[in-house]
């Protein structure tokens, strides 16, 4: 299957002179010493030979912009997340190719883009940089990073993965894959507690058990900060086609409008439509509280897109919070999952709280999920038409 191209801007020669004040500073990046440095994942849509210049001086980063920037001292990141998923280990003078996003994960670090090109921290192991607001009590000082310069363009102007967004589609999207339009396939989310409720993890066997029935499963992750392996994890799992945030333009989603929240949404799930998959599985990261995840779900384009809602918890209680939580927002949620399904105790617990099946890993990975699903939905999953709004 033919996969669409990103977006890429025209070789021309470089043009510098005119199009930073005097504060900044901007210097040829020379392509052999772009090859000596270790390009991040959430770096790997932007051709190593569209990278032209170096921008320092007085220059204000924004969330995306391309940064080489200098490993000073090595905290709780030690590796960095390569865009083929090889994790490289980190010494101290290396020079990294990452990207400005910010962070909200509990169980690490929260952290911003900052406004200058100051001293600041690898806040993910997939590439990204930004200033640690705060971290949680167990993980250790982040890894510190000097920021050398800016990426850009042959033009001097910053490179920002905006620009590297899968394209938009049109009614005729299925040729740009090689093949017929199909109709919109039925949509299952992941959605849990908090960060490390274990949706990922069902996210992946749940598509397993649609694989090992005969399906063409899609795969996508709507929310959360730049790494691959949840993406690879699904891609493990059997998933013909898997997409993330960063595919739509975004080193992380914290902090975006809630307008851009449901264009990533559209765009990803579009795509795998396009692809000509019989089911899609999404993830949402985080938890229900979490502020971008709870106006998501919320949202219209999130109840018209998505049929089912598969729910991950670490425990009884938050599972049945979170049930009611959905339930009071009269989202469509199916089942219960995630990591209190390693604890025979704990399944009894929730079995007794909600009226929902409990589904452990092995039983999501059987492919008799697959009619399950269906029964619980009340619908047929390849006969099912949508009519898009």
């Amino acid at each position: 299957m033919q996969t669409p191209t990103i977006r890429k801007r025209h070789h021309d020669p470089i043009e510098i002179k005119s199009l930073h004040p005097e504060n900044h500073s901007v210097t040829p990046l020379p392509r052999e010493r772009l090859e000596g440095v270790k390009a991040a994942y959430t770096t790997r849509a932007v051709p190593l030979d569209l990278m032209a210049t170096l921008i320092g001086g007085e220059v204000t980063p924004k969330a995306g912009d391309l940064v080489l920037a200098r490993i000073d001292r090595i905290g709780q990141h030690t590796r960095l997340e390569l865009g083929t998923g090889r994790k490289a280990p980190l010494f101290v003078g290396d020079e990294v190719l990452v990207c400005y996003g910010h962070r909200y994960a509990p169980d690490q670090f929260e952290a911003e883009v900052p406004e200058s090109l100051e001293p600041c921290h690898l806040v993910a192991a997939g590439g990204v940089a930004a200033r640690v607001l705060s971290r949680h009590s167990k993980r250790k000082q982040a890894t510190r990073i000097t920021p050398l310069g800016l990426v850009g363009d042959r033009h001097g102007r910053p490179i920002n993965l905006t620009d590297w967004s899968l394209p938009p589609l049109d009614t005729d999207a299925g040729a740009q894959y090689g093949q017929a339009f199909h109709p919109f396939p039925l949509v299952i989310a992941s959605v849990g507690t908090a960060m490390n409720a274990g949706k990922t993890t069902a996210a992946a066997y749940l598509i397993r058990g649609l694989v090992n029935a005969g399906l063409r499963v899609g795969a996508a992750k709507l929310t959360g900060t730049g790494a691959g392996g949840d993406r690879w994890l699904m891609q493990d799992a059997g998933a013909c086609k898997v997409l993330d945030f960063t595919d739509a333009g975004h080193v992380s989603t914290h902090k975006l409008p809630l307008a851009e929240l449901e264009r990533i949404t559209t765009h990803l799930t579009d795509h795998l439509q396009a692809a000509g998959v019989d089911l899609i599985v999404v993830e949402v990261a985080d938890g229900l509280y979490q502020e971008e995840t709870a106006a998501l779900l919320r949202s219209p384009t999130f109840r018209k897109r998505v049929d089912g809602i598969l729910f991950c918890a670490g425990d009884a209680m938050g599972a049945a919070m979170g049930v009611e939580w959905l339930r009071r927002e009269n989202l469509p949620v199916f089942a219960v999952a995630g990591s209190l399904t390693a604890s025979p105790l704990a399944c009894r617990e929730v079995a007794r709280a909600i009226d929902l099946p409990v589904l452990d890993l092995a039983r999501l990975a059987d492919e008799r999920i697959y009619s399950e699903v269906e029964q619980w939905l009340g619908m047929q999953i390849l006969d099912k038409v949508k009519v898009m709004q």
